[in-house]
């Protein structure tokens, strides 16, 4: 656990999250609406780490890492509540999962965001150098739904 500014409190740790709440701001998500709370709980439990943000046993926050805890991480949905949005909350929360003892060494950490650049910049993160070399794959049925 660590203080974050003099009232919020960042905790990890899947036991630890509000997933009624994370649920809520998950499925409002361009990037995800609609998702079922059965989803974010799964996603969250395969995750290397999730990252909770708290004001007053609330929480306000959420981020999640995909790895393999060895050669590369995957930020993801990470989402503050709008009340608590300028704080800094998710800039500390993505300094805390590259700081992590679990995810050091890697080779490289990548994100996609279409409206956050601002934030992923002030901790280090770029535009990908060569995209031309990245690949995706959508299986039929998830393109149909108009998933990204």
């Amino acid at each position: 656990m660590s203080a974050l500014n003099s009232d919020y409190v960042l905790r990890e740790g899947f036991e630890k999250m509000d997933f009624e709440k994370v649920h809520s701001m998950l499925a409002g998500a361009y990037w995800c609406p609609g998702i079922s709370r059965a989803l974010v709980e799964k996603a969250a439990r395969n995750s290397s780490l999730v990252i909770g943000c708290f004001l007053e046993g609330r929480q306000v926050a959420y981020c999640r890492i995909v790895s393999d805890r060895a050669t590369f991480g995957w930020v993801s949905d990470v989402i503050v509540d709008p009340e608590h949005q300028g704080k800094g909350l998710a800039r500390r929360m993505v300094r805390y999962a590259l700081a992590h003892s679990e995810h050091q060494g890697f080779r490289r950490w990548v994100l996609k965001t279409s409206d956050a650049q601002g934030v992923y910049s002030a901790v280090g993160f770029r535009l990908v150098p060569d995209p031309e070399k990245w690949m995706d794959h959508v299986p039929a049925d998830r393109q149909a739904a108009g998933d990204d």
